[in-house]
């Protein structure tokens, strides 16, 4: 009898073997947290195991000698104690359903319920190395149980007695079968590690071919990424985004994609929004109907979601536990690469932002005609002309002073009204200045105001006839500070627009496009610029925090 028990059991680990090589079900049980509805498949398999081992049981004097509990058992120590309970409740009742009345069914019944709740008892208590033991002592115990309540409920006694003494060791000691499912799959489970190291591997090569690209980012270099990516994890297509364009795409509908073509998917402005990684396994509602399965990871700096990884395949179920533990080792690598770039590239700004200072200061253009405007007041208005050369001073001593990174807004604002006072004093009555300033507390990148003040008066006020505005703002949004120039010029062209957001400008040329890049490496999100109805609004937000 024990020998034919043992059969059965090996029957149910041979099924178990050979659900873990298919692929489908393999992940579920490689993964170590479960979704609900792979929790659901993990039930379903396991209650029709305990129900195949009721109706495959020996026939003793009216009872059953079966495998039914160590199905019960190995799917809630290995899957936790929902499956063990759900499990034990289906497979028990139906235990009692095909025999009401039978000596044995009600206790059956009673140990079922009971194997799946100590089960899951165990699945939340006993470290995995102890499981398999812990799992062949509680089928154990709980088929010991059985006996026992044979014993009390049998009519006669002596049928109980009888029916105990003849199943009582093949039942309890066939439990030895749980641990050996609870190894058998605990050893695929083991293969976490093993994969996790390939893919490991695999994304520091990935990640070693990348690098010399990394040193300077642009729409060319990512592109290159992405076919490194997409050619050695054999996927069909691979993107990089940032928070709003997709800045490279590479493979299966590509021709869809222009460089700095905004994000149009739900998907990705869904992971960007939540910092959550989006999968699709089997999407026949993607926007693009060759794409069946994809991935789409977040991009991370300092916590701050900056864009996303997205790869693509044009077969369903493609993403794999392996695939996602390589895709997010991936992304962390490029997410580290791209913010050591940035470092890099503040650097350089911060070298050209100096420069520029240097060569503003000693611009003879600006030079001469500030002085011009001096000379015309000294005989008409000698107070003016003494403001103005005290203006002109501090404007020149603050651009050759510069040291600090950051420097309180104040003083900023301060350079940036001795700008305006010479420019005033050229233009006349063409230039009106107005300041809308809250009192704040915070510090910015040095000279990020003036070139913008500077932008949007000569190529927004004096391109127009007649009088224009220049407004400076600096408003309190309680954990930010919004700084903004408007203008009522003749307003920015939406190519000039597009231009600054993609990267397009010209190298050589250090103005909007230069704070808008200094402003988005530091604060990640570089100048939001609108034109109006009448001239040119243009902010950035410096969060309070940032020192």
């Amino acid at each position: 009898m024990l020998l034919q028990l043992f059969e059965r059991a090996a029957l149910l680990l041979m099924c178990l073997f050979v659900l873990t090589r298919v692929p489908r079900f393999k992940e579920i049980f490689v993964q170590g947290a479960y979704a609900p509805q792979e929790l659901a498949m993990v039930t379903v398999i396991f209650s029709l195991f305990a129900i195949f081992g009721t109706y495959t049981g020996i026939n003793v004097e009216g009872s059953l000698v079966n495998v039914r509990i160590i199905a019960i058992v190995a799917g809630g120590i290995l899957f936790g104690p929902w499956v063990g309970l759900i499990t034990g409740i289906i497979s028990g009742v139906h235990r009692f359903l095909i025999d009401i009345g039978g000596i044995t069914s009600v206790p059956c019944l009673i140990t079922s319920v009971t194997a799946g709740i100590v089960s899951g008892i165990i699945y939340r208590r006993t470290s995995a190395e102890r499981r398999w033991i812990a799992g062949i002592l509680a089928g154990m115990a709980c088929e010991a149980l059985t006996m026992v309540l044979i014993l009390v409920m049998a009519n006669p006694a002596s049928l109980g007695v009888d029916i105990v003494s003849k199943i009582a060791f093949p039942m309890i000691a066939g439990q030895i079968s749980v641990g050996l499912i609870v190894m058998l799959v605990q050893s695929v489970e083991g293969e976490k590690e093993r994969i996790a190291a390939k893919q490991s591997k695999l994304a520091l090569d990935i990640a070693n071919k990348t690098l010399p690209y990394f040193r300077s980012i642009t729409p060319q270099s990512l592109r290159i990424i992405c076919g490194i990516i997409k050619e050695d994890i054999g996927a069909d297509a691979v993107a990089i985004t940032d928070t709003r364009y997709i800045r490279a795409y590479v493979g299966v509908g590509e021709e869809y994609y222009a460089e700095a073509n905004e994000i149009i998917s739900e998907e990705t402005k869904t992971t960007i929004r939540s910092g959550e990684i989006t999968i699709r396994d089997d999407d026949t509602e993607y926007m693009n109907r060759a794409i069946r399965s994809l991935i789409i990871i977040p991009l991370k700096e300092k916590g701050e979601v900056t864009g996303a990884l997205k790869i693509y395949y044009t077969k369903a179920h493609k993403i794999t536990y392996s695939l996602q533990a390589m895709a997010v080792g991936l992304s962390q690598i490029i997410s580290t690469l791209m913010e050591v770039s940035r470092v890099e590239d503040i650097k350089e700004m911060a070298n050209k932002a100096e420069l520029k200072a240097l060569q503003t200061s000693i611009n003879p253009h600006f030079l001469f005609n500030a002085l011009n405007a001096i000379i015309s007041s000294i005989r008409i208005d000698p107070d003016k002309a003494r403001e103005l050369i005290v203006n002109l001073s501090g404007y020149m001593r603050y651009n050759l002073e510069l040291t600090d990174d950051f420097i309180d807004i104040r003083r900023e604002l301060q350079q940036v009204q001795q700008y305006v006072e010479i420019e005033k004093a050229r233009f006349g009555s063409r230039l009106a200045v107005e300041y809308e300033i809250d009192e704040v507390e915070v510090r910015i990148p040095s000279l990020i105001i003036q070139p913008l003040v500077e932008n949007a008066i000569v190529h927004g006020i004096l391109k127009v006839r007649g009088q224009g505005t220049v407004t400076i703002s600096v408003q309190d949004l309680e954990s930010a500070v919004r700084i903004g120039i408007t203008d009522t010029g003749i307003g920015i062209s939406e190519e000039t627009i597009g231009k600054v957001y993609s990267g397009n400008m010209p190298d050589n040329k250090i103005g909007l496009y230069n704070v808008h890049q200094r402003v988005k490496l530091i604060y990640g999100k570089g100048l939001t610029i609108h034109r109006l109805d009448q001239g040119t609004e243009i902010y950035f937000d410096v969060t309070k925090e940032q020192r």
